[in-house]
Order: C-alpha cells, then structure tokens, then sequence
C-alpha cells in the first residue's frame, strides 16, 4: 500500500518541481531583477520582520539549484524503493516510470531567456534520462553446436565433435521396431578379480548337477568350487588297451562290478578292472547275418544304444568303424555310462523319460534297446515314438531280450505282441526275428502314414512341429513326418558322405541362403590347416587324446579334420541353444553331437574328456553366461592331465586367462596363424596332475 500511494503521488510532485525548474520567479521581472546583496553582518541576524524571513525562505526555495537538488532526492529515494521491494523489475513500475519521463504537464513560458531555456532544456534532459527506463532486447537465439567431421564449407576437417547420444532417441526406434530385441548394455562389464577357487567337498566326487534318475533338472545355485579327483586316481590308459581295462581307483564306486561284474563280462584284477568279449562279436555277427544291409561300416556309420550298459556294444562296433553312441540314465549303483567313458567310449548320461532327448531328428542308423529293461510302449507308445525320430528313414531298430523269444512265458509274451502291434502301426516293417533278436526298418516316405484309416493311432505330428527343436521339449505321442523331398533319408555312405555336403544343409535355419556348401567345406579346410599345425607344433599323436569335445561345432569341421588326420580319437560335438541348429548337418556326415546350453551342465560324469576345444563359445555366450560357470564346467568334465584349446577375440581372452589360472590351469597365449596383431588368440591350457 505504501508503494502504491507513493508512486501515486509521484507524478504530481514532479508536475510541481518542474515548472519551477524551467521558471524560477513567476513574475516575469523576476528574471531581471537585481540580486539581493544583503550587508555582512545581516547575513547573521535575524529578519527584522517576519515577513522579510518569510520572502527570504520563498526566495531560496524558488532557486534552480534548490529545484535541481529536490528532484534528484525525490528520483533516487524512489529507485531505491524500487529496488528493495521489486528486485524482479515489474513491468508496472516501468510503464509508470516511462509514462512520469515522457510526459510534459507544463509548457516553457514564451517569454524565458536562453539562459533559462538552456536550464530547463538541460535539466529537463537530465530528468528523462534518469527516469526513462527501456526493456532490452531479447538475446539473440544461439547457434546449434556443429557435429560430424564435415565443416560449414562441406571440407572433411579433423576437429570434430561427435555430439552427445541420446539414449531415449534408441528406445523410440525400438518402439518404431516393435521392441522384441532386448537392449544391449553398452557399458562393459566391470573386471573381476578371481581369487583361487577351492576344492568341493569329497561328496562331489562323481556329481552331476543337471540330473536325476530319470530328468534333467538343474539346480538354481552354479557351482563354485573344483570337484576333487578320487584318491589313487591315475591317468586314463591310452586307446585302444582302455577298451580292455581301465584303472580300478578311477571309478569311485565299484559296487557294479561286485554285484553284476560276472554280467557284464568285467572283473578286478590288480589295481585295474578287466573286459571280456563277452559274446559282443557274435551278436553283431547275428545281426549282420539277419539283415546284411544294415552294412557295417558303410551304410551304418552312427548308431545309438538306449541302456547301453557299460558299451560292449560300442566297444565291438568300433572295429567296423561304426561310432556308437551309448546312453543311460543316472543310477546311484550303476553307474555303467562313467565305465563306458573311461573305457574310451561314446556315452552320455541321459534320462529316456518325459522330454525329447538333445539329438537331431533322423540321426542315427541303427538304434539298439537291449536288455535295458526299458517299456518302450508305455504312454501310447511315447518312447518309441521318439525312437521313430530319431531314427535315419529306411534304417534298422534293434529290440533284443528275452520277449523276443517267448514261446513259453505267458508275460513275455504279450510284451511281444505290444511291441509288435504298435511297430506295425507306425509303418515299421518287421524285417527278422531270430532267438532274442528282433529287427524293424522305418519307411523311407510318408506314403505308409498316408495310407492308414481315418483316425488310426498314433496320429502324424502337426506340420507347424519342428522335429528338430529339442532343447527342453517334451516327447509327443505322434509320428514324425519324414521330408517330402527325402532329406535325411539319402546320405551317401561312409566316408564319403563326410566332406559330402548333404541336402539337409539346404533346410537348416542360418543367415547363408546359396553359399552353404561353399562354408561347410571352406570350414573343413580351415581345420584341416589349423588342427594340422596342432599335430606337428604340439604333437596331438603322442598325447593319446581320445574322448573329445568340441563346445561350439558349427557344421563339424573340427571332429572331420581329427578323422582326416587318423587321429584315434571320437568327437562330441555340441551344438549351443543360441546359435543356428547345425546338428543334422553333422549327423549326416557321420559324427556324433548334441545340443546344450553352455549356461548350464553338461549331461555327463566328472573327468570325462581328455580334449575340450572352444572356439568363439565365450565370445557367443558373453552376454548370456558367466565365464567362471563355463569354465568351472569344463573343469568338471576334463580328466586331470587333460588339455583345453580355446581360441577367441582378444574382447574376452583376459578374462578366460584369469579364471583358468584361478582354477589352477597352466596357461599359455599363443598368436593364431594371422599373427600378433590379429583380433584372436588362443590358450593352450592344461589341468596337471598334482
């Protein structure tokens, strides 16, 4: 209110100040009179009338410098005003101090001097300037700061800026995009220190993380700790005398051999456990003999044998060049697939229960269930079901036991018939039966499927089934479809059909769409020169591998270039859940493989390999698993004294470096054959004997 009132007023305090700044004396003599000159010593003395006294004040009052003094009081008492109460400026004090400047209430008499009027002018100037108040201009908008390595003149220059990235600019592209992708960190992880990992306790000798009896189930904690090698533990003897014996301290549990040895034509003698014939050589002598296209060696090259035992049957197929891959599942007293792999042979721990098992579908050329006291027409026939899968169109099943020939158990007998009903209702056709052998071939078409009655069970699998997707997927009870144009069914035979590009090649999911047969071989090539340095510079011929894996197998390159330089070793190889589904490629060239995800454990025993070779796995799985779990992993399955080739992009090789030094690896880094300033290197790392 005090503000208000006061620049209310001021306007009319300054109407009043300024005529008398332009015209001191309102009479017009004024001007001209004499000044008044008053004696000195009256200048002391009081007026000697009051009315003297008072003309006397009028007089000084009504003097410009007295006028000049009031007005700049009057301005700067309000300016300071103004600035304690509105430190903002309000646009009202501005209009009301440019409307006091601009206006002008009196005019200059005619009559003034030019003494006067140059006063007046000069004070009234004064005034304005003082009072007259301006906005500013707004600033001038600013200039965008150029970015790029192009200058305003169009000229590439070397001082550029980048410009800053806006993160929300790539979330609203991945909106634009659908946003399925998940957004990659593009911070780099931070490095890890890794101090020495200790040893698990004694009870994880022969751990298996992932499985039970029957399924795979993986716990929800990773282990973090180096499984400990059995006391008296010895390295593996080298092939083929380990298909004969093995070391009795390197199978932990050796209640098999007590309880069955006499079964399994096994026994201790020593500090080692012995293998016989057993009548192995007889029975593949049989089987040959019943169905002579079955062709050791040649139309058969891969076979699969469900409850395998301690492979017997691998371990005689070997000398028809045949690999056979023997399965099992996880049992505390028989631990029969840990014999078959020390002995040298091809085994997985598997469960045959509700899920597909992790292989390619028309992948094997015999498959053999024997003995294994497995029911295979359970469920609606699920298993067998998956058997028909898995097994190659026009190839031969293998059902041996005591059911086969049941001329006098009345029980046996109906397990026959079951068995035999559900064979013909899939459209296996019964080729031989003789003593406890009993052997079907599968259609090499869908002609059969189509040619059933309306309804029949068990149906045919939808056509939107993959019969190939495999991981963690449940069995169907339906038929499988073979391909129309008869992929998988026409390989061409061992071993040509290695270095064969075969047609499922065309049918597989991968980016290459025409050059397919140019990278598999081109990939075959590149092993070939890379596995062959290995041989001469670290002399691979002298160090007996035999069981190896390769983690990350593309199309099998690795495992035919070992075949190709008579290496006497068998291959796993693995392909990864995230990368292209290059299994059946690699069955149809005679090898063996799986598929697996790295993230989690492998499905086997401890000190199961004495070769793991990794190339570009950690650089594929970086952003999905942790290298420790890989790593301790591969601890778990290498044999001590065992070795790991791992090559990879310098992105990723530290860290690999540090972790297998924390497990108490020697590790070597050597350059690839690019030189040393190539993007990859390679570790030669190798798990000593204590």
């Amino acid at each position: 209110h005090f503000l208000h009132c006061y620049f209310s007023l001021l306007p009319f305090c300054v109407c009043l100040l300024l005529p008398n700044l332009a015209a001191p004396a309102s009479n017009p003599t004024a001007a001209t009179a004499p000044p008044l000159h008053l004696p000195p010593t009256a200048a002391a003395m009081k007026p000697s009338s009051p009315t003297a006294a008072v003309g006397t004040a009028l007089h000084l009052v009504k003097t410009p410098n007295f006028v000049k003094f009031a007005a700049v009081a009057l301005l700067s008492l309000s300016v300071a005003l103004l600035f304690y109460h509105h430190p903002s400026f309000p646009s009202a004090a501005f209009s009301a101090f440019t409307f006091a400047s601009n206006s002008s209430p009196t005019a200059v008499p005619a009559n003034s001097t030019s003494t006067a009027l140059n006063s007046t002018s000069i004070a009234a100037n004064t005034t304005s300037t003082i009072l007259k108040v301006k906005k500013l201009p707004p600033p001038p908008p600013s200039v965008a700061q150029r970015t790029g390595i192009v200058d305003e003149n169009g000229a590439m220059t070397e001082d550029f800026d980048v410009g800053e990235f806006d993160p929300s600019l790539m979330e609203e592209l991945r909106d634009l995009k659908g946003g399925a992708e998940e957004t990659e960190k593009r911070n780099e992880p931070e490095i890890v220190k890794y101090g020495k990992f200790k040893p698990c306790d004694e009870s994880k000798i022969d751990y298996i993380p992932c499985l039970d009896s029957f399924e795979r189930h993986c716990p929800d904690s990773t282990l973090v700790c180096i499984i400990p090698m059995p006391n008296g533990y010895q390295k593996s003897l080298p092939w083929p005398r380990s298909r004969d014996e093995l070391w009795l301290h390197n199978v932990p549990d050796t209640r098999l051999v007590q309880d069955q040895g006499s079964q399994y034509s096994m026994s201790v003698k020593d500090d080692k456990i012995s293998f016989q014939d057993g009548g192995s050589d007889q029975y593949l002598n049989l089987v040959s003999q019943m169905v002579p296209e079955i062709d050791f060696g040649h139309q058969t090259r891969i076979a699969l044998d469900i409850g395998s035992g301690i492979g017997s049957f691998a371990a005689s197929l070997f000398k028809y060049n045949v690999v056979t891959l023997s399965i099992g599942t996880k049992d505390v007293h028989k631990n029969q697939i840990q014999f078959a792999l020390e002995r040298g042979l091809p085994a997985m721990v598997a469960g045959f229960g509700a899920r597909r098992l992790p292989y390619a579908s028309q992948a094997f050329d015999l498959i053999r269930c024997s003995g294994s006291g497995i029911d295979l027409t359970v469920d609606n026939g699920v298993l067998l079901l998956e058997v028909n899968r898995l097994l190659r169109a026009g190839r031969y099943f293998v059902w041996g036991g005591p059911q086969v020939d049941s001329n006098h158990e009345r029980s046996l007998e109906d397990q026959w018939k079951e068995m035999e009903d559900l064979a013909a209702r899939i459209c296996w056709q019964l080729v031989k039966k003789e003593g406890n052998v009993g052997i079907w071939c599968k259609p090499l078409n869908n002609s059969c499927y189509l040619g059933r009655e309306i309804g029949a069970q068990p149906p045919l699998c939808s056509s939107s089934e993959d019969p190939d997707n495999v991981w963690y997927v449940n069995m169907t009870a339906c038929i499988t479809p073979l391909p129309k144009d008869g992929n998988g069914g026409n390989v061409s035979v061992w071993p040509a059909r290695l270095h064969s590009p075969p047609d499922r090649l065309q049918s597989i999911k991968m980016d290459a769409m025409i050059s397919r047969k140019e990278l598999m071989k081109a990939e075959s090539r590149y092993w070939n020169e890379i596995i062959g340095s290995y041989v001469r510079a670290f002399h691979w011929k002298e160090q007996n591998f035999r069981n190896v894996l390769d983690m990350r197998a593309g199309f099998g390159g690795f495992a035919a270039a070992l075949n190709d330089l008579e290496l006497t070793s068998w291959v796993m190889n693995v392909v990864p859940v995230n990368g292209f589904n290059t299994l059946p490629v690699i069955y149809d060239r005679g090898l063996l493989g799986v598929m697996h995800d790295w993230c989690e454990p492998f499905d086997t025993y401890p000190r199961s390999y004495d070769l793991i070779h990794a190339a570009g796995l950690f650089s594929d799985e970086r952003k999905r698993c942790n290298f420790s779990t890989i790593l301790l992993e591969m601890d778990r399955m290498l044999r001590p004294g065992g070795t790991v080739y791992i090559r990879d992009t310098l992105a990723v090789i530290g860290e690999i470096h540090d972790v297998a030094s924390a497990m108490g690896w020697v590790v070597m880094v050597h350059d690839t054959s690019e030189g040393p300033h190539a993007s990859w290197k390679f570790l030669a790392c190798e798990k000593r004997m204590p």
